[in-house]
């Protein structure tokens, strides 16, 4: 039976919900507080990743974290100011890294993962979006010291393990692999089962496809409130018009929480801000990689390179710190020396806020207090590679269907 489905965000998760339950018959709308061509969708690694197992809630994080509180370029930073909702979630966070903890999350986050792949794969395989960048060259973790190495060679282990394509390259293989760039590294961990594509051309395409599916988008236009009746939301109000709905999707990334709170509800989640920078002359980089002691992303897009890292927790912003900028530009010349960054894109970078939740685990479920609302926020640093795969279950979620995958692990009630 077609519902009427309200989804709030559109970015890759909102988008991606729209996409599956849109095929399912239902009516949907998206509304979103911005035009859609900027965010963390737009500027985020546009990995696609099975081999990231481990959840950013991992143990020494917060401790990491507090440690660099006061170098505003160092790659993990935490703004030092009085924010009780900023002091719980790291309480939570804190009390998740736990060794037992990660080990009850690998498998999960890997199934997540793998399920999302393959839905890339079968949305490009329909058509519907017309061509797109999906290229599964694998993900090179490049490092140059000892430590490094047996960091990722546990990971490696674990991932392997569980079914992953992994494999050690020595300096002489990774030449032979990346031959038009100069590589400053001892090796690399290459994780085969990984793809990449680009997220500014993925993007309006998915929305092009959904307006002409007959979803509604609604852009530049903020929720304003919720009102709720009994143990259902009523009625969304917003900038520009109220609606009803059947169903209420929260897909608003960073700004899930504070919407959560219009109807009294505590989902922990704050905002991680990423900075990233394209260089639209050739580089000789064709694989994706992960430069493992400068903490940064690089991925060969269609028409560019992009240079993007760091996780920043300074509140809800898109307050540009150029240290961190000139610390993404530095690491990359670091294990990249031939490859120059210039002053003009250096000047060009974007920021996007990735939403983190807790334990670093997405919320993906139904509300046990209003009936016909559900999350898909949350996911951290995976929210592009787990678009999809959320999207699908979503659409299981509100059809009552088998989802293809246990989730419980990403409940929205779930606390510590």
């Amino acid at each position: 039976m077609s519902k009427k489905i309200i989804i709030i965000g559109g970015g890759i998760v909102g988008l991606s919900s729209a996409y599956f339950l849109s095929k399912e018959g239902h009516d949907v709308t998206v509304i979103d507080k911005s035009d859609i061509t900027s965010g963390a969708s737009f500027v985020n690694a546009g990995y696609i990743t099975p081999s990231h197992i481990i959840p950013l809630a991992s143990p020494g994080m917060i401790a990491k974290g507090i440690k660099m509180m006061f170098n505003s370029a160092s790659p993990f930073y935490m703004k030092p100011r009085w924010d009780t909702e900023f002091f719980k979630w790291s309480w939570y966070f804190y009390k998740s890294s736990t060794k037992e903890k990660v080990a009850k999350a690998i498998p999960v986050i890997k199934d997540i993962n793998v399920l999302s792949r393959e839905l890339f794969g079968a949305i490009k395989a329909s058509g519907d979006l017309g061509d797109f960048q999906l290229e599964r060259k694998g993900l090179l973790m490049l490092y140059k010291t000892q430590e490094a190495y047996l960091h990722e060679k546990d990971v490696a282990n674990k991932a392997s393990f569980l079914g992953l394509e992994v494999r050690e390259l020595d300096q002489k293989q990774l030449a032979k692999l990346e031959p038009e760039v100069a590589i400053d590294a001892k090796g690399a961990i290459h994780y085969e089962c990984d793809a990449h594509s680009t997220p500014t051309q993925f993007m309006p395409k998915i929305v092009a496809y959904l307006k002409s599916a007959g979803v509604k988008i609604r852009t530049n236009e903020e929720v304003l409130d919720l009102e709720v009746k009994g143990n259902r939301i009523q009625e969304i109000k917003t900038s520009k018009a109220n609606y009803t709905a059947d169903e209420v999707i929260l897909a608003a990334g960073s700004w899930s929480g504070q919407i959560a709170k219009k109807i009294k509800m505590d989902l922990p989640l704050q905002g991680g801000k990423g900075y990233s920078i394209n260089v639209a002359r050739p580089t000789g980089i064709t694989i994706p990689a992960i430069l493992m002691e400068s903490k940064m992303a690089v991925t060969p897009m269609d028409g560019f390179t992009r240079f993007a890292g760091t996780m920043e927790f300074s509140g809800n912003n898109d307050f540009v710190r150029k240290e961190r900028v000139m610390a993404i530009a530095s690491g990359a010349k670091n294990f990249y020396p031939t490859v120059d960054i210039n002053a003009n894109e250096i000047a060009s970078v974007k920021t996007g806020l990735r939403p983190v939740s807790l334990d670093g685990l997405p919320y993906i479920g139904r509300s046990s207090k209003w009936a016909n609302l559900t999350f898909a926020t949350g996911h951290a640093m995976m929210g592009w590679s787990l678009g999809p795969a959320t999207g699908k279950l979503i659409s299981e979620i509100i059809d009552e269907r088998k989802v293809s995958m246990n989730i419980d692990a990403f409940s929205p009630d779930r606390r510590f």
